[in-house]
């Protein structure tokens, strides 16, 4: 039986938006478990997909919180 986790910020994708839909989440679902169908035959009613939201505040790279890592990027960018 897999189970797999994604991990996803929680942001949205849309301005004003601060989680994946509904749909968004069905769509990774389906896809995740197809893909695992396809390559290791596993059936879709044995497949446990788990989808985990992050908030921006609790990760981030470059020694930085995410979003202050983006703002310093976007600085050097312009």
């Amino acid at each position: 039986m897999p189970i797999v986790t994604i991990q996803i910020t929680r942001e949205g994708t849309e301005p004003g938006a601060n989680a994946a839909t509904s749909e968004e989440k069905a769509a990774l679902i389906k896809g995740v478990s197809q893909l695992l169908l396809d390559v290791l035959k596993k059936p879709l009613e044995s497949t446990f997909v788990v989808i985990d939201e992050v908030d921006t505040d609790n990760w981030g790279w470059g020694g930085l919180p995410a979003l202050e890592f983006r703002k310093k990027r976007a600085a050097s960018a312009s």
